[in-house]
């Protein structure tokens, strides 16, 4: 994915790197943005948080970690930050783990994802991650609707703008 680059800026107004996800105007609902500070004020992450469900809850989250983020860090059968908190944002306090992944290539535009799949404990929670060029770690995590191929198409950077603190 070769128009992903990493910003530099002697301020940054946000994470250093390009934020991948769905556009917000290009989807109904509320969408929630958060950002993951290090102690040294740099971001180790955004998530954003799509409300397809008109306030009942979110549909989907789609986390955005860079290289040397501890939330990218998990034990064996731990589920991603991710869908942690897709369960928080439900109030669900089920115990959740992962079963099993599975790598499985799909193609966007011109470029080959190697996507890992993984099967959760929970059946009502798909989840895919992917990495991408620049090394940072695209996780979608959704709550009752699988996750398709053509769901990687609508997939884009978003402006630096939505991340300014104002």
């Amino acid at each position: 994915m070769s128009f992903l680059r990493r910003r530099s800026a002697a301020t940054p107004a946000g994470p250093d790197f390009d934020v991948l996800a769905m556009d917000p105007g290009d989807w109904p609902g509320n969408l929630g943005a958060g950002l993951l500070p290090a102690p040294d004020g740099s971001c180790q992450g955004v998530f954003l948080r799509y409300d397809l469900f008109g306030g009942r809850g979110p549909a989907m989250i789609i986390g955005n970690l860079p290289e040397g983020s501890p939330a990218r860090e998990l034990e064996d059968g731990q589920i991603p930050f991710e869908v942690a908190q897709l369960l928080i944002a439900l109030e669900n306090e089920e115990q959740v783990d992962v079963v099993s992944t599975e790598d499985v290539p799909v193609m966007q535009g011109d470029n080959l994802l190697i996507v890992r799949r993984l099967k959760l404990s929970e059946s009502r929670i798909a989840c895919v991650q992917f990495d991408r060029s620049d090394n940072v770690l695209v996780t979608i995590a959704s709550w009752d609707r699988p996750i398709t191929d053509d769901l990687y198409a609508l997939l884009k950077p978003l402006p630096a703008e939505l991340f300014q603190q104002g």
